[in-house]
């Protein structure tokens, strides 16, 4: 039983940082990739950033230089690091695993298993 659990949500103020960790357990295959994607209120779910097992990174373009998305395998935990935060980045920060296939995606179709979320707020 695959499982995805986010923690390190929060509120922050614009220019702010967070970092968000998905603890993930239930899988030992290699062939992987994993993804944070966001949903804010009235809007559709969308990919932040992807990575690899073997470290290979994608971003969407809003947050290209400010979000850092990485992996701790020995603790199997991922991670996404958000720096200079602005209000338009408020959204529930969902973790996602792709498993069988080691293609980056941010594209939520292709991923079989998610986390419950964690509420990202950036105030101005």
């Amino acid at each position: 039983q695959v499982q995805l659990v986010e923690s390190g949500g929060g509120s922050v103020q614009a220019g702010g940082s967070l970092r968000l960790s998905c603890a993930a357990s239930g899988y030992t295959d290699n062939n992987y990739a994993m993804g944070w994607f966001r949903q804010a209120p009235g809007k559709e779910r969308e990919g932040v950033a992807a990575i690899n097992w073997i470290g290979t990174t994608q971003y969407a373009d809003s947050v290209k230089g400010r979000f850092t998305i990485s992996q701790d395998n020995g603790k199997n935990t991922l991670y996404l690091v958000m720096n200079s935060l602005k209000p338009e980045d408020t959204a529930m920060y969902y973790c996602a695993a792709r498993l069988g296939s080691w293609y980056l995606s941010l594209s939520q179709i292709d991923y079989n298993y998610w986390g419950q979320g964690t509420q990202v707020t950036v105030s101005s």
